[in-house]
């Protein structure tokens, strides 16, 4: 890009560009910068760029003799040819410091955590005017980003209170790791901000919360979402739900998950009198997914697997045939690292799960940044497959 170009090619910082009624105008951003241009026949614009001879001018009275008598002999046209530059090639830092105005512009929120398809926003109280807006430019600049949210208050760390407000994109707070089908257990649920939307989707879930205002409003959450049939709250510590869980699971079968409304040509095949009426889905006893969103103490709950589905604890019930190498739940837990560096990280995580869990995780470990908590506290969650050897250990 010439000099002619760049210098033009910038959006001035605190200025409040964008703003229109309070909403994000984006024809704001578009700026039309002309160039100067050689005009010839296609068969010969390859010429022309490989040429040592032509450099990048910004006006014709910077060209030279040499570069004027080159483009003469390729019967080449000066002409001005503008270029449009809109909302679309603005960074969203570019954007948010536009918009923002200039006592603010300096401590712009210039990141975010991402976890899955949800990008997730800690707005100090200033931005918070702007905080739809804001919501609005990191949608548009990532492209795998469907929601964006804010967190609306802190975390306790023995009773988890944890509430989202959505900013931009869909409603939608359930990561694609969970598919429709699948039982999910949430050892430490809150007020239900993944349980209930997990139940939307189709999953099953198992809810829990030990602080009572937590599970008092839990339960009055699923009510008022009419996810009932999908969604078994309790509240208990996080060791006994989690050593209670699978025989739950196994005892009183998890119903399906909620058919979807057939089409027009498929209510027509059904209605035929010789189309015998399908088999109802079998009901879900296994689970798939442990979620343990509580990063300050989520690990040290993991010992609660060692021997779970052991006979000692599975009271007579033969759980090997619903759980094999292959099929053990995945366990996400979230935590802490005073480790700033990845692979440090990722060692001094993989050492305190391993060491609660008595095992080694195998190859389907995964470590998902989610963001910086303090300069030198950053927030991790593990993923991995629970050890098979681990959850039939006997003592």
């Amino acid at each position: 890009m010439s000099e002619g170009i760049s210098k033009h090619l910038f959006l001035p910082k605190g200025s409040g560009l964008g703003l229109k009624d309070g909403k994000l105008d984006k024809n704001t951003f578009k700026k039309v910068i002309p160039v100067l241009a050689a005009k010839v026949a296609p068969e010969k614009a390859g010429v022309l760029l490989k040429s040592p001879v032509m450099k990048r001018y910004s006006d014709q009275a910077d060209l030279s003799p040499e570069v004027l008598d080159f483009l003469k002999s390729q019967s080449a046209e000066l002409v001005s040819h503008p270029i449009e530059f809109g909302y679309d090639y603005w960074t969203a830092d570019d954007i948010i410091h536009a918009i923002l105005p200039e006592e603010l512009e300096a401590g712009a929120p210039s990141g975010f955590a991402n976890v899955g398809h949800i990008a997730h926003l800690n707005l100090r109280p200033e931005y918070l005017p702007y905080k739809h807006i804001i919501g609005q430019v990191i949608l548009d600049k990532n492209p795998t980003c469907r929601t964006v949210v804010n967190k609306l208050d802190n975390i306790d760390n023995q009773f988890r209170v944890f509430r989202m407000e959505l900013l931009a994109g869909e409603p939608d707070f359930v990561v694609t790791q969970f598919k429709r089908e699948d039982v999910v257990a949430d050892v430490f649920a809150g007020v239900g901000p993944f349980a209930i939307p997990a139940a939307k989707k189709g999953c099953a879930v198992l809810a829990n919360d030990l602080n009572p205002s937590s599970y008092k409003y839990l339960t009055m959450n699923i009510a008022e979402n009419r996810v009932d049939s999908l969604v078994r709250a309790f509240c208990e510590d996080g060791r006994a739900f989690i050593r209670n869980a699978f025989n739950r699971a196994y005892d009183d079968p998890l119903p399906p998950p909620p058919q979807p409304k057939p089409r027009r040509s498929e209510l027509k095949e059904m209605r035929a009198p010789d189309t015998p009426p399908l088999p109802p889905a079998p009901r879900r006893q296994r689970i798939n997914h442990f979620v343990m969103n509580l990063p300050d103490t989520a690990i040290l709950f993991l010992d609660a697997f060692r021997g779970v589905l052991a006979p000692e604890n599975a009271g007579g019930r033969d759980l090997s045939g619903l759980y094999d190498a292959a099929s053990m739940p995945m366990v996400h837990c979230h935590c802490f690292t005073r480790e700033l560096e990845l692979a440090k990280a990722e060692a001094d995580i993989r050492q305190r799960v391993e060491e609660k869990l008595g095992h080694t995780v195998g190859e389907e470990t995964s470590f998902h940044w989610v963001r910086s908590v303090a300069p030198q506290k950053e927030m991790y969650c593990v993923s991995f497959r629970l050890p098979h050897a681990a959850a039939f250990a006997t003592s």
